[in-house]
């Protein structure tokens, strides 16, 4: 590993710590309903809504009714969304008259935005106008985000309060949420964004013409079934415009990642330079990273966020350099070839740069590629399916966690506090005592909850890639065979399942079958981990909070941190192990073994 690539990534840890604390004091006051310095300038706003719906600002749910809430709006989202492509050849700002978006895709993409995934199946700028990209997929980019931090906090309500019913009420926590923390910053880094280049406008797409033209073959048949070769010479090029900055600012944010463009965050529309490119890697981890020291101010423990933010760092560091040295080592077959030779060190390899923007390079593209995954962000700036076989396998291992090593915005959080109730019961059958976490008694039904919630994920992505590779629907997508055909079915269940949302490429999944399959994936990865951790808060707080004895196990310290992450990865390894073994793992050796030594 190089020493420019070592200093950006320490560069960028140190910036994501340095913000962590400020930013998760602001919202534990944001959640708490005190005062937070914007009551000025969005109070009024606040006000109308709750009148204007109807909602009692003092009113609080059970978690029955918390849940009710979260899955009637979610819903409603979702229909919205769907009508909305189907029915945008009919509706304005839509300058090049695309047509309705095909039922399957429009399902499809409907319950990823629902669901915060944002897995794509099409081209943003060739399939989705400028209403459907702003009214449906921005909107649902906040209400998604939104929907997962308001569960968190009704989690950690559960977890601080005893001998109660009330989580708090959905709709406050929703709107405020929304109101005091995600638009703020999304208008923040939109402006930001806008001042280095992102495009911000409701232009028709621009034909501009190219400053050196191109030559190609255009082979056709005449009428009698004779090949006829013309060369063609293009002097123009279409340049897709639209509200990109608004789309891009909360994307990274709100950890959901859907692209304005194909490309992503590859496309110099989206991501023209490297300060952009830090800013936004920046964006994916900071609000689920400032959540841990939320969560600690809410629970009267600042320890705990701290103990349970450093076991994400534990985990993060080593999969980020490890991603970054299996890239910068290169691809043995080029190697050889002696085409990726650096001219200042012969056959030093320069890199695995397949995929991957030349004005980011390899580091900066696998910091974003491990943060993206470990996030549930999905969003790219380089090509996963182009990394080599062991830098794809971070991507998925990330992926494969559960989604817990920061995760999506809330919903990360009460997946890794999932995983905390198991390692409080495993260590409390070690030392055979009845399991407690912050003066609450893990009993039957939390572990009930925690194991449902835990187990969910594996079962549907095994399953549904185990459907995907033995079916002719599922098969017929892959256009690489082998073991690399077998990782980018498994790398799109994984996605979809973790509601993550980035591909790995190479797989049309653009299908009936995948759009379907997908769907119903993106959904069970979602809510039966939400209801699970809903179903918890509402069991704690019903409680009596135990005062801490000398038998106690302490959840803040090195102890507890260290079998926190054991715990963490012994799940993901038994889980997915034989999977990897038969995808990235195997490919990994067939490479090395054909081309080199790895």
């Amino acid at each position: 590993m190089t020493e420019i690539s070592f200093f950006q990534i320490a560069l960028y840890l140190l910036v994501l710590i340095a913000l962590v604390k400020p930013l998760g004091w602001y919202m534990a006051r944001v959640y708490g309903g005190q005062s937070c310095g914007l009551e000025l300038i969005g109070g009024a706003t606040e006000r109308s809504l709750y009148r204007i719906c109807g909602i009692s600002q003092s009113e609080e749910m059970d978690w029955k009714r918390y849940l009710t809430a979260m899955l009637f709006f979610n819903l409603f989202g979702l229909l919205t969304v769907y009508a909305i492509q189907r029915l945008q050849f009919y509706l304005p700002l839509n300058p090049q008259n695309f047509g309705p978006v095909a039922p399957d895709l429009a399902l499809n993409t409907s319950v990823s935005f629902a669901s915060n995934t944002n897995w794509q199946s099409y081209g943003g700028e060739t399939t989705m106008s400028y209403l459907t990209q702003m009214i449906a997929l921005t909107v649902q980019n906040f209400i998604s985000a939104a929907t997962g931090m308001s569960l968190l906090v009704a989690l950690i309500r559960g977890i601080a309060k005893q001998e109660s019913e009330n989580l708090g009420n959905f709709w406050v926590d929703t709107v405020r949420g929304t109101l005091y923390i995600l638009l703020p910053l999304s208008i923040i880094l939109a402006v930001i964004l806008v001042s280095c280049g992102v495009i911000q406008n409701f232009k028709p797409y621009q034909n501009v013409t190219l400053l050196q033209p191109i030559s190609y073959q255009e082979i056709s048949k005449d009428t009698n079934g004779n090949t006829i070769t013309n060369t063609k010479i293009e002097t123009q090029q279409l340049i897709a415009m639209g509200p990109v900055a608004s789309q891009i600012a909360i994307k990274q944010l709100g950890t959901n990642g859907g692209g304005f463009f194909n490309t992503n965050s590859a496309h110099p529309f989206e991501n023209p330079t490297p300060f952009t490119n830090f800013l936004e890697m920046l964006m994916i981890l900071l609000v689920p990273a400032a959540l841990c020291y939320t969560f600690g101010i809410m629970v009267n423990d600042k320890r705990q966020g701290w103990a349970i933010l450093v076991a994400m760092f534990i985990i993060f560091i080593p999969f980020s350099m490890g991603a970054t040295i299996s890239e910068q080592k290169g691809n043995p077959a080029i190697t050889q070839m002696g085409v990726d030779a650096n001219p200042k060190r012969d056959f030093y390899p320069a890199g695995n740069m397949e995929g991957k923007e030349s004005r980011f390079g390899i580091a900066n593209s696998a910091l974003w590629a491990t943060a993206t995954t470990a996030a549930s962000n999905g969003s790219v700036n380089s090509m996963h399916g182009s990394y080599t076989p062991l830098g794809g396998l971070v991507m998925l291992w990330m992926m494969h966690l559960g989604e817990v090593i920061f995760g999506g915005v809330g919903s990360g959080l009460y997946g890794m506090l999932m995983l905390v109730i198991l390692t409080v019961f495993i260590s409390g059958l070690m030392v055979g005592r009845t399991p407690e976490y912050l003066g609450k008694k893990i009993e039957p039904y939390e572990m009930k909850m925690a194991s449902i919630a835990v187990l969910i994920m594996p079962l549907t992505v095994l399953l549904c890639t185990a459907i995907g590779v033995v079916t002719k629907m599922g098969v017929s997508s892959i256009a690489n065979p082998g073991a690399h055909g077998f990782t980018e079915v498994l790398y799109a269940f994984t996605s979809m399942g973790n509601n993550n949302g980035s591909a790995f490429a190479g797989l049309n999944a653009n299908t009936p079958f995948y759009n379907l399959l997908g769907g119903v994936a993106m959904l069970l990865g979602r809510y039966w981990i939400a209801i699970p951790a809903l179903a918890i808060g509402g069991s704690l707080v019903r409680k009596k909070h135990i005062p801490t004895s000398s038998g106690t196990l302490l959840t803040h310290t090195p102890l507890f941190i260290a079998l926190l992450v054991s715990v963490t990865i012994i799940l993901g390894a038994l889980s997915f192990l034989p999977a990897l073994a038969l995808g990235p793992i195997v490919e990994h050796l067939m490479l090395w073994g054909q081309y080199g030594h790895g």
